[in-house]
């Protein structure tokens, strides 16, 4: 497949991450940490007024509550249905470097919903970004479904990605969903929350 299609923007931003992934072995002590303060910083936003207690709230802030959260860990299906604890899950990757694979899910989410007058150009950036052996967020399926993959990708429909999709889905179902609902981070959202609800 050509490769013309980034632009300047994410060229960018391509290199910072190799930029990043040379850092990683210098940094990897401090990860913790810093995801600690990576999601106290999301959850700041995405919870506005946590310490005064969770209030109903008509304007277009998003105010979790300790039911949505408790709904995340009925299934990961629940989660991903959540805007909030796509954003929340997507940080946890993060700490374990495996984000590529939420990314990967969501971009085959929006693909689905493209034009088919689209689909070309859009199946061509998630083959590069995700599918191809030396893509910077490789997502871990075997050499057929990578092949197969790359095929329909040539050729695109909007089930091109199905396959490669719930491969991926079912890996964090089975390997970082389990231990997200044992993480710190979650457990003391959900504490926090429940701290609120009864105040």
């Amino acid at each position: 497949m050509p490769g013309l299609f980034f632009s300047h923007h994410n060229m960018t931003e391509i290199n910072g991450k190799d930029d990043c992934k040379l850092a990683e072995g210098k940094i990897h002590k401090k990860k913790q940490k810093a995801f600690g303060a990576d999601l106290k910083n999301y959850l700041k936003c995405m919870v506005p007024h946590l310490e005064s207690g969770i209030k109903a709230s008509n304007s277009r802030n998003v105010v979790l509550s300790a039911e949505e959260v408790m709904q995340w860990s009925q299934s990961l299906e629940k989660l991903l249905a959540s805007q909030s604890g796509q954003g929340v899950f997507r940080e946890f990757l993060k700490s374990e470097f495996s984000e590529e694979n939420i990314e990967f899910w969501l971009a085959c989410e929006d693909y689905k919903k493209t034009k088919s007058d689209h689909l070309h150009g859009k199946a061509e950036r998630i083959y590069e970004e995700f599918v191809q052996s030396d893509a910077i967020k490789q997502i871990n399926i075997d050499y057929h479904m990578r092949e197969a993959t790359a095929k329909r990708a040539q050729d695109p429909t909007h089930t091109s990605f199905d396959e490669a999709q719930k491969t991926v889905y079912v890996l964090m179902e089975r390997d970082s969903y389990p231990r997200f609902l044992k993480s710190k981070a979650y457990l003391n959202l959900l504490n926090q929350l429940q701290t609120n609800n009864s105040k």
